[in-house]
């Protein structure tokens, strides 16, 4: 038996004055010692009354400080090292805080600072974030310290402040946002695992779940699905282990292996209703910010998958890939779009390393819906810059269109019909222009870019009047095809044409920025703002220049000035939008949600057609969930 190391008389004998302190008294023996005894405290030197040492224990236990690892045998947690530091500190009247490192302090996002500091210390009281080296003001630590509490991550105990379970695991989310190493991230990651590893050891050993691939897919849920969410509805935190452990066995990995929900109950002694009830919450109604998806299997089968998980970055990776080539050739061919082709091609492929081949059939359905879900997700990272551009569509949202159509019969079939009925309706009326506009719209919907612009030249010689506008619809089909030096050169000739047209300048910047002529482009703009200071579309097309090459303060500047010069334009909601946009990217999430709101409420009443409109909606909110995304986690 080891030899039991006790604390200095000044720290067990009872003080002149006071009374002795018992936790820091058991902390010191738990912390000096690998582990001790019942016995331990009770005998020489300590001689700690049986009530007294009972009482003490259970307290410790119960704030996590303590582990009763074995019946009579106990050793101090990592949470209970920081606890007896502190103790220590108090005592002996010193206490060094934690202070978050540089790569957090810089970007001076004093809701992380405050999280930092109360994960990474016992307690904190007001002064510590108020005095150096964080000196956050008065206003910005209340906002912020208000919010956390609301949100559940820390609460205020006698004047102190401490971190929550809710708190760990925003704590954990906090992390990603950081230039942190993996092995910083792992190591805060091991510090919550090792809080739940005798919970969910036991857990595994009462239901005996041996397979590591359910153990593992277990753990990553408890880690990031926070019980606290729904523990005033579901008080037993073991049903909620039993639902996530029933999402974990569920896995389309297990296929053909499954358990139904009615198996699962009478096994595991969770009340079937109850299952159905949070499995829907999680998958359906979504209450965490994690998506799941759910793959049926005819007639009643469900198999479920997290984003972010290996199966999932796969299935990305893949159905991106296709989709990108899906995209390109149909833009080199000028072919008309097959979806159903590509979804057996990348179907075909993940049936070969991820998915049993007896899910071609559950995938061809579910696929549709998981592009859908792509699309948005693809479209607010990568595609929103060129959406800034009022005259292209956007390629995932073409996506959209075709997955939303209501209309089984083949694309190609619906194409030559709608050709076919505006071609009779224009030999009738010949000379009637929106026809024509009608038939451009259908032919680029169809990807028929070369039938626009030969069309584009026929208009031409029918309406000679209108040489500007179907010569900017040219240079726009152009920059659609990634033509867009040949669009320029349109441009620079209708300059010469009519060179007192500034709009034409206005135009010419936006395509040097398509060339990524930044320079060039900043200059025209910049002299056209100075020389037509009350044109409003000018100042706003300066902040979507500046917003692309990610100028957000300054872009920020120029969409206001558009807002002051011409408040009633037809534009102006797209302007409010796109404000909003560079102060979500500036991370003031406040005037983000003000503006882009500001900017849907205006779409609503907007005259532009249903297209565009459908358009902007879909950017705002696409933000607008994605700031909500961020705030939740």
């Amino acid at each position: 038996m080891s030899v039991i190391n006790y604390p200095p008389e000044e720290i067990y004998k009872t003080p002149k004055f006071g009374k002795k302190n018992f936790e820091h008294i058991i902390l010191w023996m738990l912390y000096n010692n690998e582990e001790c005894q019942w016995s331990d405290f009770t005998e020489k030197p300590l001689e700690l009354r049986l009530s007294t040492l009972s009482k003490y224990l259970s307290l410790l236990k119960g704030r996590g400080y303590v582990d009763n690892y074995s019946r009579g045998h106990y050793r101090i947690t990592s949470e209970g090292q920081k606890r007896f530091n502190e103790v220590s500190s108090i005592l002996t009247k010193k206490r060094k805080l934690n202070y978050p490192p540089d790569v957090i302090k810089r970007r001076r996002n004093y809701d992380h600072w405050i999280l930092w500091m109360v994960y990474n210390n016992s307690y904190l009281k007001w002064s510590n974030f108020l005095e150096e080296p964080l000196s956050i003001n008065q206003s910005s630590l209340s906002k912020n310290m208000n919010l956390l509490i609301d949100k559940g991550f820390a609460l205020k105990e006698n004047k102190r402040y401490r971190i929550t379970q809710s708190g760990k695991l925003e704590y954990s989310r906090m992390l990603q946002n950081y230039d942190l190493d993996r092995q910083s991230i792992l190591d805060e990651e091991s510090k919550r695992i090792e809080e739940i590893t005798k919970k969910t050891i036991s857990f595994f050993d009462n239901y005996n779940i041996n397979d590591e691939d359910i153990q593992f897919r277990f753990l990553n849920k408890e880690l990031r699905l926070d019980y606290t969410r729904v523990k005033s509805m579901l008080t037993e935190e073991e049903d909620f282990d039993k639902i996530l452990l029933f999402l974990s066995i569920n896995h389309p990995d297990q296929y053909p292996d499954y358990i139904s929900k009615e198996d699962f109950s009478n096994t595991y002694g969770i009340n079937e209703s109850k299952l159905e009830y949070y499995i829907d919450e999680i998958i359906e109604n979504q209450i965490y910010p994690i998506k799941f998806f759910n793959l049926i299997v005819p007639p009643d089968k469900h198999y479920y998958f997290q984003e972010h998980e290996r199966l999932e970055i796969m299935l990305r990776a893949i159905t991106e890939d296709h989709i990108t080539k899906f995209t390109y050739l149909n833009k080199l061919f000028s072919r008309s779009l097959d979806i159903r082709a590509t979804i057996n091609d990348v179907i075909t492929d993940i049936c070969k390393i991820l998915f049993n081949k007896k899910l071609k059939e559950p995938l061809r359905e579910f696929l549709p819906e998981y592009i859908n879900y792509l699309a948005y997700k693809i479209e607010a990272k990568v595609e929103l810059k060129e959406t800034y551009d009022k005259l292209e569509g956007i390629i995932w949202q073409d996506m959209i269109d075709i997955f939303h159509s209501k209309s089984t019969e083949p694309i190609e079939e619906q194409y030559e019909e709608k050709i076919r009925e505006i071609d009779k309706e224009i030999e009738n009326d010949p000379e009637n222009l929106d026809l024509y506009n009608s038939k451009i719209r259908i032919l680029i919907y169809y990807e028929k870019l070369n039938d626009v612009i030969n069309l584009l030249d026929e208009m031409l010689e029918i309406f000679p009047d209108n040489e500007m506008d179907i010569k900017m619809k040219t240079a726009s089909v152009l920059r659609r095809m990634r033509e867009v030096k040949a669009g320029l050169d349109i441009i620079n000739d209708l300059i010469n044409k009519y060179p007192k047209n500034t709009d034409l300048l206005n135009y010419k910047a936006y395509w040097l920025h398509y060339l990524d002529k930044r320079e060039e482009a900043i200059n025209i703009i910049q002299d056209l703002t100075n020389q037509v200071p009350d044109n409003g579309t000018y100042h706003d097309t300066y902040g979507e220049i500046l917003m692309y090459y990610e100028e957000y303060e300054e872009a920020i500047k120029k969409f206001q000035k558009a807002i002051e010069v011409a408040t009633d334009e037809w534009y102006i909601n797209q302007t409010y939008i796109k404000l909003g946009i560079c102060y979500k990217e500036l991370e003031n999430f406040d005037l983000a949600v003000e503006n882009l709101k500001k900017g849907k409420n205006l779409t609503k009443k907007s005259t532009s057609d249903a297209e565009t409109k459908k358009k902007w909606f879909t950017i705002a909110d696409l933000f607008l969930a994605e700031i909500m995304q961020i705030e939740e986690e």
